[in-house]
């Protein structure tokens, strides 16, 4: 059996827990995120800890059931430090005449290399800053900060032979060699 049962998430003081039905409410000084709980288990606060229970006995859990404990264990931890310091991504763009700017409604516009510019909406909760070629997207839900970075990044992604495009920061891409010209020797 898991460790994941006799774990359980320590509630800071400046965050509120509800639970109502079947869904649980995280409030804290960053914002609010609601999530609804799957009906295979059930969830506890006892003395500033939640836990995260199956609804069957701990003998006659499924894997998948095992799973889904472990899974939504992480996103409600994961919340919980969201709303308390939030998330963010940083992205890097290299390549000459690449760059990003914000616009007034808050969307990010990239030219990359296109003949058309790239427009990427913002979507609600998350923010972008730009600061030279650095993207930051940040949020207070891990799962869309990642996701929204990710999708930025397929825009361009880097080229493995010059190392243009839209990367993670910091990430090291192992550029291939070009192909060598073969000179003919006399004949």
């Amino acid at each position: 059996m898991s460790k994941i049962r006799k774990k359980s998430i320590l509630i800071p003081k400046d965050v509120k827990l509800t639970i109502e039905g079947n869904s649980l409410k995280i409030e804290g000084p960053k914002g609010e995120i609601q999530k609804e709980v799957p009906h295979k288990i059930y969830l506890e606060i006892k003395e500033d800890k939640l836990f995260v229970l199956p609804r069957e006995s701990f003998e006659t859990l499924s894997q998948k059931v095992k799973s889904i404990l472990g899974l939504y264990y992480r996103i409600f931890e994961n919340d919980i430090i969201g709303v308390v310091s939030g998330f963010e991504k940083k992205l890097e763009i290299q390549g000459i005449g690449f760059m990003a700017r914000l616009e007034n409604n808050g969307d990010l516009f990239l030219k990359v290399g296109f003949s058309h510019p790239v427009v990427v909406k913002k979507e609600e909760g998350l923010s972008f800053s730009v600061e030279k070629n650095i993207i930051t997207v940040a949020g207070i839900e891990k799962e869309k900060v990642g996701n929204l970075a990710a999708k930025i990044k397929r825009v361009k992604p880097p080229d493995p032979y010059k190392g243009k495009g839209i990367r993670y920061l910091g990430e090291r891409i192992r550029k291939k060699e070009g192909k060598r010209i073969v000179t003919a020797s006399g004949a």
